[in-house]
């Protein structure tokens, strides 16, 4: 079976397969940390609520079958104990299908919390991080050579993911094609990071270049990926170093760490290492692989279609499996940075005079003097809703008013996704959302004042806003589950 595996390509798959296990630590933990509050059994989009309206086949998860948020902590940390001990090797040391199993339990944990996690989890970072975690299921371990055809299968998956991107851009927004898209990205981008304000006062000239060097990168470099070594791995080693930079100016969570790792599982780890002993693998294994081989091409036909349709969807699903995505991004970039910033009072009346403080967020723009932070590959997913809900309030409509509820009621598990709350002894009695355009400020501004952002009102986003009570017969005052606007 010498043309079934690659025994080269060791040294790869044991880095690609860390790297795999690492980032869905930072998944599982992210989900651990957030999910009480986005989507548990008090949460903003309840997962009761929306499993009574979705059936199985729609949202395959193993919490169809049962659900509590005890249920869910219990699956969700159990997952990042299971991706910690693949970091540290622990399936290497085990019988081959023993390590599969392990890698298709984390997948099936990851999958269950996808399909139920609704708006909060519809990322095209997720799907991609269950395809990559699906394939990696059979691509065995330290035991046994690397299987020739998974290793295609990756590089495949390569490159949709950076061709999708490549022409979801020259198809879109005409500053792609004008290479003049960068004046504005490192400033409207969703999340900035600690190096976007800089990246942002780049010169001109810089800005059309990056933007050349990605239509370069995205259309033409992963077709060099089908290619024989070295260039399949230059290509690889290129496509890494674009994601670099990429991780260098923003805060995209694990899309270009994942993207960094299934480069790296392109290159030929003989270039730096020498030959390693491994096992022949059993035959039930190489039936495994071939039919998942063919799975995978049959369901590529609808990816294919949609790469070379005109009006191509990005970060797309075609099943409830995520077996087989369509990926891209930033097809339009904004010239205009939208806020929302929310605001509370503990007056009893609103008027003209009344003082708002304002909540503060982890990784969202807010205080005009606050830094932005390196957040990625860790996902901060209010802060990346917040950002959709300034671009328009429908993206908000179906969980700013639960957030909103539970800011008046102090809800701790939403307080806890929240970087200030300016009210930490009481709840405030009325809270507010206002709309803003913000912009970088310049070197000399920056100088002047030490603030990164200037901001300028533009219009209320929603009013202020409290819980009404009514006095019930016996004389308590109970709260409705509604809103009043004060």
């Amino acid at each position: 079976m010498e043309w079934f595996t690659a025994p080269d390509y060791w040294l790869s798959r044991l880095v690609f397969q860390r790297a795999l296990a690492a980032l869905y630590l930072v998944a599982f933990l992210a989900a651990a940390m957030q999910f009480r509050a986005l989507i548990g059994e008090r949460g903003m989009l309840p997962v009761p609520g929306y499993l009574r309206v979705t059936p199985m086949r729609r949202a395959p998860s193993i919490f169809q079958l049962h659900y509590s948020d005890r249920f869910f902590a219990c699956c969700a940390w159990a997952g990042a104990v299971l991706a910690a001990g693949l970091v540290g090797g622990a399936a290497d040391r085990l019988p081959l299908w023993t390590a599969m199993l392990w890698w298709a339990v984390l997948w099936a944990l990851y999958l269950s919390i996808v399909n139920v996690g609704q708006t909060w989890y519809a990322f095209g970072w997720e799907s991609l991080l269950l395809e990559t975690g699906f394939l990696a299921i059979f691509l065995g371990n330290e035991r046994v050579a690397p299987p020739v055809l998974v290793l295609w299968l990756l590089r495949w998956l390569l490159f949709r993911v950076e061709f999708g991107a490549g022409l979801i851009k020259i198809r879109g927004d005409e500053c792609w094609r004008r290479l003049t898209c960068l004046y504005y990205h490192h400033e409207t981008q969703p999340m900035p990071g600690p190096l976007s304000w800089f990246f942002h006062h780049l010169p001109g000239p810089v800005h059309r270049m990056e933007a050349a060097a990605n239509h370069i990168t995205q259309l033409l470099v992963p077709f060099l990926l089908f290619t024989p070594q070295p260039i399949a791995s230059a290509a690889a080693v290129m496509i890494a170093l674009t994601q670099l930079w990429l991780i260098l100016s923003g805060n995209f969570a694990w899309l270009n760490w994942l993207t960094v790792a299934l480069a790296l599982s392109a290159i030929d780890g003989s270039l730096v290492t020498g030959p390693h002993p491994l096992q022949r693998p059993p035959l039930w294994y190489a039936i495994a692989v071939i039919a998942v081989t063919v799975l995978v091409l049959v369901l590529s036909h609808r990816p294919v279609r949609n790469l070379l349709s005109r009006r191509q969807a990005m970060n797309r699903s075609f099943d409830p499996l995520h077996l087989v995505n369509t990926y891209g991004a930033f097809g339009t970039v904004g010239r205009v940075r939208f806020e929302v910033v929310v605001e509370g009072t503990d007056e009893r009346v609103v008027h003209p005079g009344t003082v708002w403080q304002e909540y503060e967020f982890h990784g969202k723009p807010g205080d005009i003097r606050h830094w932005p932070r390196q957040f990625a590959p860790y996902h901060l997913r209010l802060d990346w809703l917040m950002w959709f809900a300034g671009l328009s309030p429908a993206y908000a409509r179906p969980w700013f008013g639960p957030f909103v509820e539970r800011l008046l009621d102090q809800d701790r598990d939403t307080l806890k996704l929240l970087r200030r709350n300016p009210f930490p002894d009481q709840p405030p009695l009325f809270i507010r959302a206002r709309l803003y355009h913000y912009e970088f400020t310049s070197w000399r501004r920056l100088r002047a004042t030490g603030a990164c952002w200037q901001r300028r009102y533009l219009r209320d986003f929603l009013p202020p806003t409290r819980l009404s009570t009514e006095s019930d017969p016996g004389g308590h005052e109970e709260k409705e589950k509604g809103h009043q606007r004060g």
